[in-house]
């Protein structure tokens, strides 16, 4: 066998060919029932538009075979299950696996949605129990759980503001001011709602928010200021006491984005820094799935001047039972279908009732210890954006690295993270926040071990060493993935998404 078919070979084992190349007309890896509807009824039944005139291009592979090639494609994955995923803003912690046992009893995933309330009681109890325990651990004074996930849960948020200021005729708020440095859902979430987005600048103040900077933004346009505290820099803002008593004296909310809550669980609860609403992103702090992963869940916390805002119905308990309220009748209305996703509901009731009061409020400083940890282990290898203690994550940049060889274009961030691939860590979050050129955002968690947490130091600290001494192992990283140094610009301009267009 030749060096190039042995090359080949080990190249496709690695990569994994597209199951249409493992297709072979004839084979079969299931059989299906009949369905007992003849071909001329279908020809019948549906218009002659839209009805097949060939069989669909499907792979015919045996069920070894494809079992095969989707458990091989599943090992290629970085998951949290597999490695360490340091995720700046995302916070891809570990979820305990007895949360997804509790989620799948069968009592819960064979309950009907539409199982009246009567017959229902230990579900509705289990949501109102988790209502109850999110407005306790935030300081908020009601909850809803509808919300689908954290994105949905902070557009709930900025539509109750808006209904709010309807309410109370003071529809000339239409101003939502933002800091530079937040979450993208942010300003997206203002604007949705038919708010003006007005940019507050954090860049020169050192990643926080100036509460003198505020009050020169306030008007009697101001509906809100959205906040995350700490930031998305993992800094505490430490004016916010001050900030949201301007923004109230001038007749504007405070809404919280709960993207960072892991951090604070525990030791402070938003209602008391001042917010009105806040947005829980349960996948970042109890217990859910993440991402593609999902369902979400993105439950609103409100005081009790948004209490009557709140999306329709609230699980209540009167008179030993638990009902569906849906007398509201200033409630911006229904925002998900069945009042939510149930099962994230006792994923996240589970971890919580695992975890108690002290285990929560120990995990965020654990969550803190681990953030700083690798912060002063690697602040003399890169350049670390703010220098002070941090929260629950931190940002380092390729400044240092750029410096060492200013004629290498590529001796950046992206190139950094690449090579970090290659000692088998899920790069962090790059280029965010966008206020810090070629940003380095790293979140341990606090479920990662010291162990884990050394090893990730020991791999950053090789590749700075790498980059001032071989620059060409960097510039080529990834050496040892399936799909190796990618131009990202081409990808994005001309993806390849589709098998047929790419191989007709």
């Amino acid at each position: 066998m030749s060096a190039q078919q042995t090359q080949s070979i080990e190249h496709t084992d690695v990569l994994e060919r597209s199951i249409f190349h493992k297709s072979s007309p004839g084979r079969w890896g299931v059989t299906l029932p009949e369905v007992g509807v003849a071909e001329s009824d279908v020809q019948t039944l549906l218009p002659e538009a839209f009805v097949r005139k060939q069989s669909p291009r499907l792979p015919e592979v045996s069920q070894l075979e494809a079992v095969r090639h989707f458990v091989r494609l599943s090992q290629l994955n970085h998951c949290i299950d597999t490695g360490f995923y340091p995720l700046g803003s995302c916070t891809m912690k570990y979820n305990p696996k007895v949360c997804d046992l509790y989620g799948q009893l069968q009592g819960f995933t064979n309950l009907h949605p539409k199982t009246p309330a009567h017959l229902s009681q230990g579900s509705l109890k289990l949501v109102y129990t988790l209502q109850q325990l999110l407005a306790d651990i935030t300081g908020f004074d009601q909850v809803s759980l509808q919300p689908a996930a954290g994105a949905q849960g902070e557009l709930v948020g900025m539509m109750m503001i808006k209904a709010y200021f309807e309410k109370t005729g003071q529809t000339q708020r239409t101003e939502v001011i933002i800091p530079d440095s937040a979450h993208g859902t942010n300003p997206a979430s203002a604007a949705m709602c038919g708010f003006k987005v007005v940019e507050l600048r954090t860049s020169q103040t050192g990643g926080l928010v100036s509460a003198e900077k505020i009050k020169s933004l306030l008007s009697d346009k101001t509906a809100a200021v959205m906040l995350t505290n700490p930031n998305t820099a993992g800094l505490f803002e430490t004016e916010i006491l001050e900030i949201t008593q301007a923004v109230h004296d001038a007749g504007g909310l405070m809404y919280y984005d709960g993207a960072n809550l892991n951090a604070v669980v525990g030791q402070v609860r938003p209602a008391e820094m001042g917010f009105d609403v806040m947005h829980i992103n349960t996948h970042k702090t109890f217990a859910t799935p993440h991402g593609g992963g999902g369902p979400g869940s993105g439950p609103v916390a409100v005081n009790k001047i948004l209490e009557p805002f709140l999306p329709t119905p609230i699980v209540a308990f009167d008179d030993d039972r638990y009902y569906l309220q849906t007398d509201r009748p200033d409630s911006i209305g229904r925002v998900k279908v069945f009042n939510g996703n149930f099962e994230m509901m006792a994923r996240s009731l589970t971890y919580i009732l695992a975890y108690g009061a002290e285990g929560l409020e120990q995990l965020s400083k654990d969550a803190v210890l681990n953030a700083n940890y690798l912060k002063e282990k690697l602040r003399d290898d890169y350049h670390l954006a703010y220098d002070r203690v941090c929260k629950h994550e931190f940002v380092l940049t390729s400044h240092k690295q750029k410096e060492q060889h200013p004629e290498l274009n590529q001796m950046n961030t992206m190139s950094i993270v690449k090579r970090l691939m290659d000692y088998g860590f899920h790069p962090p979050t790059v280029y965010f926040p966008l206020i810090v050129h070629e940003a380095m955002m790293i979140e341990p968690t606090e479920t990662e071990s010291k162990e884990t947490l050394d090893r990730f130091i020991e791999a950053m600290k090789t590749i700075a060493k790498e980059c001032q001494d071989t620059p060409e192992m960097i510039l080529n990283a990834p050496h040892t993935t399936p799909i190796q140094r990618v131009d990202e610009t081409t990808a994005a301009r001309n993806p390849d998404l589709n098998y047929f267009s790419a191989n007709n």
